[in-house]
């Protein structure tokens, strides 16, 4: 399926773009990138952030799944590259279907926020399901409430995802065998979580170091640690662009 796709900045000095792919979290849309954007296009990058099947503009699926999400993503975005890209990004849901992405595109650099590799197991998973299903779409006290370091622009644009996303996209995490971190990494692979991660617990955080994944907490953060703190956040992201890729692609 070919989805809806935010393609903004400008080609880098030379022919070839310093391309950066960004997908969001369930529930939200490309528009949730509107800060991570700007960041990126000051730092040269053309920015193509995806809305996901179900989501923003996009078409609706039948059926969702983190596979099908990556195929439409390397589907979508393959034929607007000239090479690998740059940077693979995404958030929550976005970030276990960047980590399969970049398992197809190679990307020379991945950041995964607050990724969904890991479920909560027992009762406490089970009560997750049931809130995360059964929930009403929240109303915009409720978000403020939840979201108390938004701003104004921030919740405004939840809202208007909430109203263009399609609710049987839950079905996708119906089975919470597929959240599970990726087996290897492909590209220097940075980690932010947020104070108290609800989906990577320390055990899962030493694993993903392990596993080569530089990983980092940002204090005072909930689930959406780049709308949460939006200036520690692009501090963090680059240093992270200058450690892993060099001025000029």
């Amino acid at each position: 399926m070919r989805l809806a796709v935010r393609e903004t900045g400008t080609l880098d000095s030379g022919d070839h773009p310093r391309t950066a792919v960004l997908i969001h979290g369930i529930m939200s849309d490309s528009r949730a990138w509107h800060r991570v954007t700007a960041e990126l296009e000051r730092r040269g990058f053309r920015v193509l952030a995806v809305d996901l099947a179900g989501h923003g503009r996009s078409p609706r699926a039948r059926r969702y799944s983190p596979a099908a999400w990556a195929d439409d993503v390397v589907e979508t975005v393959r034929p607007l590259l000239t090479r690998q890209p740059d940077l693979v990004m995404g958030h929550s849901l976005g970030a276990l279907v960047a980590s399969l992405v970049a398992d197809r595109l190679s990307p020379r650099t991945t950041v995964y926020i607050d990724p969904a590799f890991a479920f909560p197991r027992g009762l406490r998973g089970l009560v997750y399901k049931l809130v995360f299903s059964l929930s009403p779409r929240p109303r915009r006290s409720i978000l403020v409430r939840m979201n108390p370091k938004w701003d104004a622009a921030d919740v405004e644009i939840e809202l208007a995802g909430l109203r263009d996303w399609d609710r049987r996209t839950l079905l996708g995490f119906a089975d919470t065998r597929h959240l599970v971190p990726p087996a290897s990494i492909v590209a220097p692979s940075l980690v932010v979580l947020a104070e108290k991660s609800l989906l990577i617990t320390a055990p899962v955080a030493a694993s993903l170091r392990k596993l080569g994944m530089t990983v980092e907490t940002v204090p005072g953060t909930g689930h959406a640690v780049f709308r949460d703190e939006p200036v520690r956040f692009a501090r963090l992201l680059g240093r992270w662009l200058d450690r892993t890729l060099p001025t000029t692609p």
